[in-house]
């Protein structure tokens, strides 16, 4: 809905008709009027602003090349300030206004929040702004995941890394029986957005998952949850020499010109056994795919946040049945953010 208002803006923002609008009178000259549609760009620039900030951040940036007016209302920090976390007045909000003195604009402030998360509850979580909508995004650290084994140094961990946001890293050592579990309140979360969870990860030595399918899940707390099949490994090396991969999505960038990976899914031939019996179909299986940060993502399922029904939403990676040992899994933590529906 907000595409298609906008669109009208600017297509009345653009129109110049020759005839006057039944309503205008020659004494008025037309006034925004102009054969019989809005002439946006007539209007004073913080009319404009205010309109623009009930769009989206895209349209905002869209907006700009309309004409000069526009680009000068699409700069007011009375538009991004629709988009920032400031009126709640809560851990959020205290974070992201202390951040905010180096700024010039709170344009800056936006597009830094889009780029930089802040950590928030003690380092407990991360926030940051998903740059196309303004909602929010939030990672859970490592230690406050329910890991089992997770505090026994003979299965895991507790590690460092230069590259994560948070302080601690549980790294896995050795275990049979892998189960993560991660929950968020669902009312920190921006309302009328469906969201996707993902385990943000490094394998790092010989770590038992090939061709070993783990069971995922995304759901409220109290209520069922449909648990799919996903790989932490995204091809078993044999597959990979028999057919290499080929890089798509590249020149994909996004708002600030930074390359993203747009697959999740990789398409494979039917395997089959070694007595040539049908295996597994693996035409879609759910796989890693590495984040434009060198961290792998793997897609735990979908939520929609109406709004109206809080709760809990609990995460969770399980392989509990294969009975083998699995280890060289570094975890930075699970990551919530709005659906990107274009990949």
């Amino acid at each position: 809905m907000r595409h298609h208002k906008h669109n009208s803006i600017l297509s009345m923002g653009k129109g110049k008709g020759k005839g006057k609008d039944k309503g205008t009178t020659a004494a008025d000259g037309g006034g925004i009027w102009s054969g019989g549609a809005v002439d946006f760009s007539a209007l004073p620039e913080g009319c404009i602003a205010h309109i623009l900030s009930f769009t989206s951040p895209q349209d905002v940036c869209r907006s700009a090349s309309v004409s000069s007016t526009f680009r000068s209302a699409a700069e007011a920090d009375a538009v991004w300030e629709r988009f920032l976390p400031l009126e709640y007045g809560d851990e959020i909000s205290d974070a992201v206004s202390k951040i905010f003195p180096p700024f010039a604009s709170k344009k800056e402030l936006y597009f830094h929040l889009c780029r930089v998360p802040v950590l928030i509850h003690g380092g407990a979580k991360s926030f940051s702004l998903d740059k196309k909508t303004g909602k929010k995004c939030f990672m859970i650290a490592p230690r406050e995941l329910f890991i089992v084994w997770g505090d026994a140094p003979r299965y895991w961990r507790w590690t460092s890394d230069p590259e994560s946001r948070f302080v601690e890293l549980a790294e896995l050592l050795s275990v049979c029986w892998l189960e993560i579990r991660g929950k968020i309140e669902t009312e920190m979360l921006s309302p009328g957005t469906l969201y996707a969870a993902y385990m943000v990860f490094k394998l790092t030595t010989s770590n038992g998952f090939q061709r070993q399918p783990v069971k995922v899940g995304v759901g409220l707390v109290g209520s069922e949850v449909t648990k799919q099949t996903a790989y932490l490994e995204n091809v078993d090396s044999e597959w990979r020499q028999r057919h290499p991969i080929v890089s798509r999505g590249i020149g994909l960038f996004n708002l600030n010109r930074r390359r993203v990976t747009i697959s999740t899914q990789v398409a494979m031939p039917h395997e089959t056994t070694r007595n040539n019996a049908p295996a597994e179909d693996c035409s879609h299986r759910i796989v890693p795919k590495e984040r434009e940060d060198g961290w792998l993502e793997v897609q735990l399922g979908v939520f929609f946040h109406d709004g109206r029904v809080n709760g809990e939403l609990e995460m969770s990676v399980l392989e509990v049945k294969g009975g083998h040992w699995k280890s060289g899994l570094l975890i930075q933590g699970i990551e919530i953010r709005p659906k990107d529906l274009t990949t």
